[in-house]
């Protein structure tokens, strides 16, 4: 038996099995164990794919896993999924240019298509898949009119290129999009003629597209909201309304509705037919998130003790999408870094404050440092806005106030501050907890007007992480760059300082053991600091993951690195385990350079990747 195209017998056949599919799972077969095999002239590429798309490798696969829970496959569900993995790898080889196949489906010998569904074998122990692909096509003519201008086509969709039906697809969809980006928001495809040239082994393809008439935005209409108002949610969506239709401008407003935290679910529908005008009226149906929600986390340090948040969110205080947040933390309990801190925060922010991508932020925040070498006690408020280019861009600008008082090896002292916070923040990682691709840059420059206490001066902080896989495996880089411009070594305040070590800087050495050494045993903050982080990730099959790690830590006395100042390093292994909420994290790190009164090994317990 073979196939070289789907026969209408067939499919009939496959609509008849479907209806008895109740039946057969009342039915008490013998669990069977499977192997299958794939032959024929294929090379490794098309082999590969095969197995991959084929339904009986994929159940051979799930048959023989690790899941003592998982119910047996009984004879029945075989032959019913070698049935339909002929029309399945029919389509692969389609897609893949082989339009004269033969497809042959033995189970323990016998041919798919000829074992009756209802009347199994009592038992399976094997299925062969021969697979005769012939000769890949090409395309011969390709032809797709009328095309908006700037409309880029595949580049496999060209004569000679091999005729891949997702090349098509791709083809007509492109088509379609440039007129859409040009504004015709009904464009389609009417007519596709595919004729395939079997002699010449060759596929003439011909598309005929229809734009239809340039429209412009009609009036935005809201469906499903219930506690967010309306006139919010226009404002927050901010549809060009009047302007010509564009695809980049509705997912865009679709994206500030889902930004603002307020909706579980955002669609923005096109009406079926253009309105008055030449005008097309959309339709926002959104479903409302849950209004409260609350999160906690904790992390675990040898020398740092046990950290613990918590959260409490509303994300509609006054019914226009407003989201009010309260964060409490407190770290160092049972280590021996200090005393305990803590920190307690509350911020308002209110989206399309200004725009539609500006939101407007309040904040408030009491926090207290004991550490080793510092106490610092402080109180922030403030105000700003966040400008949000895209959902991978955003920019900031704010003000506030700081209070604090604080001791060092300096002695007492206290500042009363005005401050400017501004920076940007880039995001193209694939995953905030476990990113395996992409890049991370966090850019913050905050000048600051002493009131009282201190001097005039500049804060500078830059983050930046990288990401790059091969495989299984992730190397994940990290840089951190860090200054305070302006005051002395004595006269900045003491929680703008830095130091270096433990968790979030050099893993392996004590908990901020890395300062300027003033002598005798004391140790200030620096103005300067330098951190570098390189791991290399390893996955495995299951939810387990290795992990590789080097980090560097430099304090310097100087506003700007210059070399003058002390490096420390620390390297070590670690896992993870893959979670719901992130992998759990776990490292064993020791100092390869710098002091070495440290302990012979530190610990570090979280959720979610180091960096």
């Amino acid at each position: 038996m073979y196939f070289r195209y789907l026969s209408r017998t067939y499919l009939r056949r496959a609509a008849g099995f479907s209806s008895v599919a109740f039946w057969l799972a009342l039915q008490a077969q013998a669990a069977s164990a499977l192997e299958v095999s794939l032959t024929g002239p294929l090379d490794d590429d098309l082999r590969e794919t095969l197995e991959n798309g084929s339904l009986l490798f994929e159940q051979a696969e799930a048959a023989s896993g690790d899941d003592d829970d998982a119910p047996p496959v009984r004879p029945q569900e075989i032959v019913s999924v070698a049935q339909a993995d002929y029309k399945r790898l029919l389509a692969i080889l389609y897609d893949q240019g082989y339009f004269s196949p033969v497809i042959e489906i033995r189970i323990d010998g016998r041919e798919a298509t000829g074992i009756q569904i209802v009347n199994p074998p009592a038992s399976i122990s094997r299925a062969v898949i021969t697979v005769q692909p012939g000769t890949a096509f090409r395309f011969g003519k390709t032809e797709i009119d009328p095309l908006a201008p700037e409309t880029e086509l595949p580049e496999g969709f060209r004569s000679g290129e091999p005729a891949r039906l997702s090349q098509i697809s791709g083809a007509a969809a492109a088509g379609v999009g440039g007129w859409r980006d040009a504004g015709h928001a009904k464009a389609t495809l009417t007519q596709q003629k595919i004729t395939a040239r079997h002699r010449e082994e060759r596929i003439d393809v011909d598309l005929t597209l229809t734009p239809g008439p340039k429209l412009r935005f009609g009036p935005l209409t809201v469906r499903g909201n219930e506690a967010v108002r309306t006139e919010r949610i226009l404002e927050i969506a901010g549809l060009p309304v009047g302007e010509d239709f564009s695809p980049d401008e509705l997912n865009d407003a679709a994206g500030r509705l889902r930004r603002s935290g307020a909706f579980g679910a955002v669609a923005m529908i096109e009406a079926e037919q253009p309105g008055p005008g030449d005008t097309l009226p959309i339709t926002a149906r959104v479903a409302e998130a849950k209004p409260r929600r609350f999160g906690f986390g904790g992390e675990l340090g040898t020398e740092e003790g046990v950290s613990l948040s918590a959260y409490w969110l509303h994300r509609n205080y006054f019914g226009g999408a407003e989201r009010l947040r309260f964060d409490a933390e407190v770290s160092g309990i049972g280590g021996d870094t200090g005393g305990i801190d803590y920190s307690l925060g509350v911020r308002y922010q209110r989206p399309a404050t200004f725009n539609e991508d500006t939101d407007l932020y309040l904040l408030a925040e009491i926090e207290q440092i004991d550490s080793v070498n510092y106490f610092s006690r402080q109180a922030t408020i403030g105000a700003g806005i966040e400008r949000f280019a895209s959902d991978q861009r955003k920019y900031r600008f704010g003000g506030a106030f700081q209070r604090a008082n604080t001791r060092d090896v300096f002695g007492e002292s206290s500042y009363l501050i005005f401050m400017v916070p501004t920076g940007l923040n880039f995001d193209y990682r694939d995953s905030e907890l476990d990113a395996r691709r992409g890049y991370y840059l966090d850019l913050g420059l905050t000048p600051f007007l002493a009131i009282d206490g201190t001097d005039n001066g500049l804060l500078s902080e830059v983050d930046l992480r990288g990401y790059r896989t091969f495989g299984s495996t992730t190397l994940a880089l990290r840089g951190q760059l860090g200054s305070v411009a302006g005051p002395s070594l004595a006269d900045a305040p003491a929680d703008f300082l830095f130091y270096s070590g433990g968790g979030g800087t050099v893993r392996g050495h004590d908990f901020e053991s890395l300062g300027v050494d003033l002598g005798g045993g004391q140790i200030a903050g620096g103005r300067s600091f330098i951190g570098l982080q390189a791991e290399v990730r390893y996955r495995t099959s299951g939810a387990l993951g290795l992990v590789g790690f080097f980090d560097a830590g430099y304090i310097g006395a100087e506003a700007f690195p210059d070399g003058s100042g002390e490096w420390q390093s620390g390297a070590g292994l670690g896992v993870r385990y893959d979670t719901p909420i992130g992998p759990i994290r776990f490292d064993v790190a020791t100092v390869v350079s710098g002091d070495q009164d440290a302990a012979s090994f530190q610990v570090y317990i979280g959720i979610g990747q180091s960096f």
